[in-house]
């Protein structure tokens, strides 16, 4: 049952929480939201938990209009960032809350909740303390009591606000790994609030990226970073070294590095391209073309080491990420004078007029030593 969310509009006083909002999610998917702090991403969760409302817009699934059901009839399960667990309660009593202030019509027998809690427990490897309470817990476990809670009611979406940003980052790691395998085993469609990048694209089927009330970009993990679609992306997702470029005779170029011809044409005097770290080559030996750079400095972080390079002749700084064994084979240090080139870019065709990536959306992906090909849409 597909989930369907259009032109949702949602304001408070004079600034557009979400602007004409609108999105499929398929049954079963993973969806992260992922953007800034003000950009939509929370507004957005609570109007599916029945939370907040929207000015205008509307949400359907299987022909239902949840706008129109209260929280408690959307079938919906909420885990807060910060637990939101019940101190005076048992591990039990907590996991079985929505379960017993059902109505009575529709609430199952105590012998139905028990075994329905102890399975849960069984999933979330907390069958050992379910007679403990909150305070006797670490972070890692009270958050798989609120994950355990909101799947006892069976819901048919689960909705999940910045889960992990109250732990450590060691504890997140792990923690998110199993709740990718939760929701595969209960076949659950998960909206997961994030600000963090690396949980976004570990995680979910499918990213969507916000700002400032709307959606930038929809699609894949790979598709968001190899080819995002607007220069907010580029700089939001990942690192990314911004360049800009001019054109010279039938192309763009910068620092005497030639992009080739760009496919909108010569109506277009300048352009922007954005370059991964890991998209940039280093040669040593000065022979091969590229921009004459200096290496400044080194920071290594386990298998990869990361570098940022003087580049005069682009005026600027280049980040350069290189695997640990190049490091050592390339000998680098600081203060080597090097020659770095892009192997890739997304380039953004700028508006002469307002200075500004044009709006007309024109962008495409260059790959070194082939022709331009089509950004993923």
């Amino acid at each position: 049952m597909t989930l369907e969310l259009s032109h949702l509009t949602r304001r408070f006083t004079d600034y557009p929480a979400l602007d004409d909002v609108s999105l499929d999610i398929p049954p079963g998917e993973f969806l992260a939201l992922l953007g800034p702090s003000g950009s939509g991403k929370t507004t957005l969760l609570r109007i599916l938990a029945g939370l907040d409302y929207p000015e205008s817009g509307s949400v359907h699934q299987a022909g239902r209009d949840l706008l129109a059901l209260d929280a408690r009839r959307r079938k919906v399960g909420l885990v807060f960032q910060h637990y939101a667990l019940f101190r005076h309660l048992t591990v039990a009593d907590n996991v079985a809350f929505g379960l017993r202030v059902r109505p009575w019509r529709r609430r199952p027998k105590r012998a139905e909740i028990a075994a329905r809690v102890e399975r849960l427990l069984q999933r979330v490897q907390l069958q050992d303390m379910a007679k403990r309470y909150p305070a006797q817990l670490s972070g890692g476990q009270r958050q798989r009591v609120a994950l355990a809670r909101a799947l006892a009611v069976e819901p048919d979406l689960l909705l999940l606000d910045e889960p992990f940003g109250a732990l450590d980052a060691q504890v997140r790691v792990s923690l998110r790994r199993w709740l990718r395998e939760l929701h595969d085993e209960f076949g659950l469609t998960t909206v997961f609030v994030t600000h963090d990048q690396e949980e976004a694209l570990e995680l979910a089927d499918r990213v969507v990226v916000m700002n400032r009330g709307r959606i930038e970009q929809v699609g894949t993990p790979d598709a968001i970073y190899q080819d995002p679609a607007t220069p907010f992306v580029c700089e939001f997702i990942g690192k990314a070294n911004r360049i800009d470029l001019a054109r010279v005779g039938r192309g763009m170029a910068a620092g005497g590095w030639s992009f080739g011809e760009a496919p909108w044409g010569a109506g277009v005097e300048r352009a922007l391209a954005y370059v991964r770290p890991e998209q940039l080559a280093l040669d040593t030996s000065m022979t091969e073309p590229g921009w004459p750079a200096q290496l400044r400095h080194v920071y290594r972080a386990g298998s990869v080491a990361h570098l940022e390079l003087d580049a005069p002749v682009l005026g600027q700084r280049l980040q350069v990420q290189i695997t640990r064994e190049d490091f050592t084979r390339l000998g680098l240090c600081a203060g080597m004078n090097l020659h770095a080139r892009p192997k890739r870019a997304v380039v953004f065709a700028v508006d002469g007029a307002t200075d500004s990536p044009s709006a007309a959306g024109e962008r495409w992906t260059w790959i070194a030593d082939g022709d331009p090909v089509p950004a993923l849409v």
